[in-house]
């Protein structure tokens, strides 16, 4: 899922968290892929590590701040642009792969991460 640490939705890294330690021993990573395409990232990765450290306590994975739609958008997002006609139109989109990296479901920023449709998806690809 894209994130960014000053958006609005911000918030939602705790449940991302909850997600991590409800469903990790079943399989689940949660990634977080900051990005400052919406303007709403700060400067470097490790001020996204801190920040994210000291304001949610999160110990999700997650990656340098990366580009995620447009021509310097990440491969893993332009392919899911150019084969799923997914592209995020926000920060905290998020993308739910199976075990075999296809994408069982993507929702967008509003979509709380403990919502029935998103758990619900991710206990089906769990078994």
């Amino acid at each position: 899922m894209n994130t960014a640490s000053l958006c609005g939705f911000a918030g939602q890294f705790d449940s991302l968290q909850q997600l991590q330690d409800r469903y990790a021993d079943r399989g689940l990573i949660v990634l977080a892929v900051p990005s400052d395409d919406f303007r709403q990232e700060l400067a470097s990765a490790a001020e996204v590590k801190e920040y994210c450290s000291v304001n949610f306590d999160l110990t999700l994975r997650m990656t340098g701040i990366t580009h995620v739609k447009g021509a310097q958008a990440h491969p893993f997002y332009r392919w899911m642009a150019e084969t799923h006609g997914f592209t995020p139109g926000w920060n905290f989109n998020k993308i739910l792969l199976g075990r075999d990296g296809q994408p069982l479901g993507t929702w967008g920023a509003p979509a709380a991460p403990l919502s029935a449709p998103i758990t619900g998806a991710i206990e089906a690809a769990l078994g």
